[in-house]
């Protein structure tokens, strides 16, 4: 069964697209505020944190990541 209209169907396309691939590249390491050079990666230009389906870590690092930037804006290494 399709949907009623052309925008009903560009809806239900966009919500059932896959997901980027899960990223693996990211040194849990320098995963702390002494790195606000890595954090940034996970920021937007005005400071917000990016959600997990756009930058594709696990929820056990995105909670890190969130963690690790809100320390580093308390200590004004990030915006």
């Amino acid at each position: 069964m399709q949907p009623k209209t052309r925008e009903r169907l560009a809806n239900f396309r966009r919500a059932n697209r896959k997901l980027p691939r899960r990223r693996m590249d990211i040194p849990m390491d320098k995963l702390n505020f002494k790195h606000p050079e890595i954090l940034s990666k996970f920021t937007t230009e005005t400071g917000k944190i990016l959600p997990r389906r756009v930058t594709g870590v696990s929820a056990f690092i995105h909670r890190t990541i969130t963690r690790e930037i809100k320390r580093a804006r308390s200590l004004n290494l990030l915006p």
